[in-house]
């Protein structure tokens, strides 16, 4: 069992990366170059159809599977193993909390200024260079997360 839930830990935590890298590396790059009118229309469309599902299933999956895969015992196990499950459910952790304290204020605030009369490109200035460095953070938090649990299961 407690292979099984490494196992899934490691695949939850790679499609999790994944995502955030090609975020990172493909999608903000691309928005970049919009207009802010185009950038902040786009960017509120992204922050309302990702965090459903699939996606939700995935984000908790990222710190729910490491979590259960370090608390099921496991005979024969070794200590830097344990380690490297506890180091990766941390970076994981701290991905999340970069995550809910910061990119998602972020995403709420862009939401928020949807009125009419609001100025695009004050709304892109307040978001984008800040949401990008948040971003950044939290795709190198679980980037770093699924090399130890991979780690961990290959040792």
């Amino acid at each position: 069992m407690a292979s099984l839930l490494l196992a899934l830990a490691v695949g939850c935590t790679g499609l999790y990366a994944g995502f955030m890298l090609i975020f990172q590396t493909g999608i903000m790059p691309a928005l970049a170059r919009l207009t802010d009118a185009e950038f902040v229309t786009v960017m509120r469309r992204i922050n309302e159809y990702v965090p459903k599902g699939v996606f939700l299933t995935v984000f908790l999956g990222v710190v729910a599977l490491p979590a259960a895969a370090f608390f099921v015992p496991v005979d024969g196990r070794t200590d830097t193993q344990k380690w490297l499950v506890l180091a990766g459910l941390v970076c994981a952790a701290l991905n999340h909390l970069v995550t809910i304290g910061g990119n998602v204020p972020l995403n709420n605030a862009l939401a928020a200024s949807e009125a009419p009369g609001d100025d695009p490109a004050a709304v892109r200035a307040a978001f984008e260079k800040r949401w990008n460095g948040f971003h950044r953070v939290r795709t190198a938090l679980i980037t770093v997360a699924f090399g130890l649990l991979t780690a961990a299961a290959v040792l």
